[in-house]
């Protein structure tokens, strides 16, 4: 019978290298990611194979190794920075005779860690427990055991569909909770649109420098610190520009091949990124995989469908620079498209907001449409976007529509209707236009 092992605080690394670019990981990060978590790396084992082993992920000589390191060094825990098949954590564990980790269960970790909110708390659980169910599947061989019942024909379930059924309860009941919070996210945002003020959302790699930035910006307090995934749960602060405001949004940082439960699990944290007007981009110009870690960023924003929003670069950590000043790149048309700061020393602030502001200035749209009985499916999409200024009929049962909306969310639903909404577009007398 096998039972699983209790895990530790001083780890052995694993880390292979694969001659598919999509696969390779960064032992550096690899490294960070153990610190934030807690643990204590007391040795690291490299390799280099075209494809994954099936039974210990890094084959049986390597594996041996590996065994061999935790009992030399007194490992408690094995950490891999890549992803694990139940099977295979299950046989390098009875191997190693510790706990196995994966790079998804590592960061897991630290999530459940930094989650403050009730919120954040939620969603971090969703996540472990979607993660928790796939590593059931033939990973304890001690579920296996059969319960019977009195009264009951047969042995009755397994103590394995047991743990199911209670994993799928409980991920109902988050989802439900869940739910709640994004209603109440929404009303938030429609609120926010009624306002008249733009959102402008923090994105970027962890650990760029998103939260330095949002508190120097906002005077604020969100915690900050050097390490990956400082801060989970979303903040919005409103930054007063010289012309006006806007709604500031701090959200989690990103990370490659960032785990698909986490994409699922903060989808409401993950909706202020979606519905912002402006993205900053925030990159750690200092660090030398810095064009990577922006297309990652990039591949992430594609997955969550937020890479049609319009995105300013902001290059920190000039300070760690030398000869980089502030300033502000403009496009032909005179359009920022990228600003080098340094949010620690405070260095080119007043050049983002102006930036910022340059830019938010022409993110609303305010449009008048003519929308026949036959297109009135537009009509509920307005609504559910909360964005009707004003409504009347013409003596042939047209809808004649004001609308104000951010212009993210007008370019979306032209995209969607394959512009035909564009046709709908109506210019009265009196010269009502898109601006």
């Amino acid at each position: 019978m096998f039972e699983r092992y209790e895990a530790g605080e001083t780890a052995v690394l694993v880390h292979i290298d694969f001659n598919d670019e999509d696969s390779r990981e960064d032992l550096f990060e690899l490294q960070l990611l153990v610190e934030s978590a807690g643990a204590k790396s007391v040795g690291v084992i490299t390799g280099s194979r075209k494809t994954p082993d099936r039974k210990y992920f890094v084959g049986t000589g390597k594996a041996e190794e590996l065994a061999a390191m935790v009992a030399a060094t007194g490992a408690n825990v094995v950490i891999f920075n890549h992803a694990l098949s139940p099977a295979q954590e299950r046989n390098l564990e009875m191997l190693c005779q510790c706990r196995v980790l994966d790079r998804t269960a590592l960061i897991l970790d630290i999530f459940a860690q930094r989650a403050r909110t009730h919120e954040g708390k939620l969603q971090v659980e969703l996540a472990q427990l979607r993660h928790l169910s796939t590593r059931l599947v033939r990973g304890w061989t001690h579920l296996e055991r059969q319960k019977g019942g009195i009264g009951m024909r047969g042995p009755g379930e397994t103590q394995l569909e047991t743990d199911r059924r209670l994993l799928r309860g409980r991920i109902k009941y988050i989802n439900r909770r869940l739910e709640k919070v994004d209603k109440q996210r929404e009303q938030s945002r429609r609120a926010r649109q009624r306002s008249d003020l733009a959102t402008v959302s923090l994105v970027g790699y962890t650990n760029a420098g998103k939260s330095t930035l949002f508190n120097t910006l906002t005077e604020s307090t969100v915690y900050a610190a050097d390490q990956l995934f400082a801060t989970l749960d979303p903040t919005l602060r409103k930054l007063e520009l010289q012309h006006g405001a806007v709604f500031l949004a701090d959200t989690v940082g990103f990370i490659r091949h960032l785990p698909h439960e986490l994409v699922a699990a903060f989808k409401a944290t993950l909706q202020e990124t979606r519905q912002a007007d402006l993205l900053l981009h925030v990159v750690d110009c200092a660090d030398a995989n810095m064009d990577d870690n922006f297309a990652q960023v990039q591949d992430v924003l594609h997955e969550i469908d937020a890479d049609d929003i319009p995105q300013l670069v902001v290059c920190n950590k000039i300070d760690l620079l030398e000869d980089v000043e502030p300033k502000i790149d403009t496009d032909a048309e005179g359009n920022p498209y990228r600003v080098w700061i340094s949010a620690q020393k405070g260095l080119g602030l007043d050049l983002l907001k102006q930036a910022i502001e340059q830019i938010t200035g022409s993110t609303i749209v305010s449009v008048t449409l003519k929308i026949p009985a036959a297109k009135g499916h537009y009509l509920g999409q307005f609504y559910n976007l909360d964005a009707i200024q004003q409504k009347s009929y013409d003596d042939m049962g047209n809808c004649i529509l004001s609308v104000r909306l951010p212009e993210a969310d007008w370019q979306r639903l032209i995209k969607q209707s394959d512009g035909e909404i564009m046709h709908l577009v109506y210019i009265p007398e009196e010269d009502n236009a898109v601006c």
